[in-house]
């Protein structure tokens, strides 16, 4: 008699060693992938179905109600009962919390909403804005624009008041402009994080964003 030369799909998987259990109900057909072959990939996924090795677990039902602890195999039956799946949605306690949901839609969810906290993530830049304590009235009143469009960025901005040479002997009148400047911002939604200071050859403030 001769081998069969067409393999189903099931005998081709379980010859490469990929089949670690199979579990086939009149309701649902569970095929669970060797991990052994993934090492290091999907370690923050969560413990779901046959996957959960705790003999116990807090139970949280289809339509969210807490029936307390109950057997890993009970709780099983009552997702398979469901169709739907066992998922540990917080295993730090002891035992694991578990709730019976649809596992393709609650991992949907749970991506939607890392999507919409990343696109909130805002990258705090430092931005600097250079004058002379000798500046114009125009100058002064465009680097008093830029600061405040950059506040209402989100970012921190650093005034540097800039001394060259002799200029060192009037630092006195480098500060007045910076502590100007706070004076003219003082009804805006920013904070003054450093006074002015010398700092070498120049007199430096930082402004941010109120929280």
């Amino acid at each position: 008699m001769q081998n069969n030369i067409y393999p189903s799909p099931l005998e081709k998987t379980s010859k490469h060693g990929i089949i670690k259990n199979v579990n086939i109900s009149k309701k649902r057909r569970t095929i669970i992938s060797n991990e052994d072959r993934t090492q290091g990939k999907g370690k923050d996924k969560p413990l779901i179905n046959e996957k959960i090795r705790a003999k116990e677990v807090r139970l949280i039902d289809a339509e969210g109600n807490n029936v307390g602890v109950v057997p890993t195999s009970k709780a099983l039956a009552m997702a398979e009962e469901a169709e739907l799946d066992l998922v540990v949605i917080s295993a730090n306690q002891a035992p694991p919390v578990a709730k019976i949901l649809n596992y393709g839609k609650y991992r949907y969810e749970l991506e939607k909403k890392a999507k919409e906290a990343k696109k909130k993530q805002h990258t705090v830049d430092i931005k600097e804005v250079k004058v002379r304590y000798k500046i114009d009235t125009h100058d002064y009143e465009v680097r008093l624009k830029n600061i405040r469009k950059f506040i209402s960025q989100g970012n921190k901005v650093k005034l540097v008041v800039m001394l060259r040479g002799r200029e060192m002997q009037h630092s006195n009148l480098a500060v007045d402009l910076a502590n100007r400047f706070i004076a003219d911002l003082a009804n805006d939604p920013i904070v003054v994080e450093k006074k002015p200071m010398i700092e070498g050859r120049n007199v430096t403030s930082w402004f941010a964003p109120q929280s």
